[in-house]
């Protein structure tokens, strides 16, 4: 039986070494790695989400919890590997260019992960279409792209325009960043907004409509 509490708890602790030790142990006694990582680490990662979203924790705790989780996730991964292609949406992740900070994104980027998407970090610095390049070759369901400058955020706009002109009309983008509001994504036809990691995950479910 998996416990998402005891997941909790050791994400909270920021413990690796438990984390591992409670992967290992379901593994062990039978349990099915898909059930581990959907009821156990993601739904665990959920709770570190709602107390971050409600200011109980912050980035450290966040950053900490995110790590415990994928060492969870690195003992999951060769026997999910084994039964076959996850069925997990790709995110492309990537600030623009001009910009160079990656602490949001990076966030972001964990906190997806801990959902159980597939996150594809082309980085910081990122220009219009390498976006688009990468959207192509990985299969990407959505774009998100942060911007913590004034300065950089027009590359958002271009950056849509380009995902637009190349065709990749089902491709939803999603825009963050300090700076970024939800009148400026609505403005460049941006697909969605998120002023912070928890929310991110929440649109990035609302765009692809899942529960």
């Amino acid at each position: 039986m998996v416990d998402a509490n005891k997941f909790a708890q050791a994400l909270f602790k920021g413990s690796v070494e438990e984390v591992k030790k409670l992967t290992q142990e379901l593994l062990d006694g039978g349990e099915k790695a898909e059930n581990i990582l959907n009821q156990g680490l993601i739904k665990a990662m959920d709770q570190v989400g709602v107390k971050f979203k409600n200011c109980e924790i912050y980035i450290p705790e966040v950053l900490i919890a995110a790590r415990a989780m994928h060492a969870g996730l690195a003992v999951l991964k060769p026997v999910l590997a084994k039964s076959g292609p996850s069925a997990a949406a790709k995110i492309v992740l990537g600030t623009v260019k001009g910009d160079l900070h990656d602490i949001g994104k990076n966030l972001v980027g964990m906190m997806l992960e801990g959902a159980g998407f597939e996150v594809v970090d082309v980085g910081i610095d990122v220009p219009a279409e390498k976006f688009v390049q990468a959207a192509k070759e990985q299969g990407a369901k959505v774009i998100g792209m942060s911007a913590l400058l004034t300065t950089t955020m027009m590359q958002m706009k271009a950056t849509v325009e380009m995902v637009k002109a190349a065709g990749l009309a089902k491709v939803k983008i999603m825009v963050g960043g300090a700076p970024v509001t939800q009148e400026f994504a609505k403005q460049i036809r941006a697909d969605g907004y998120a002023a912070d990691a928890a929310s991110a995950v929440e649109k990035v479910k609302e765009l692809l409509g899942m529960p």
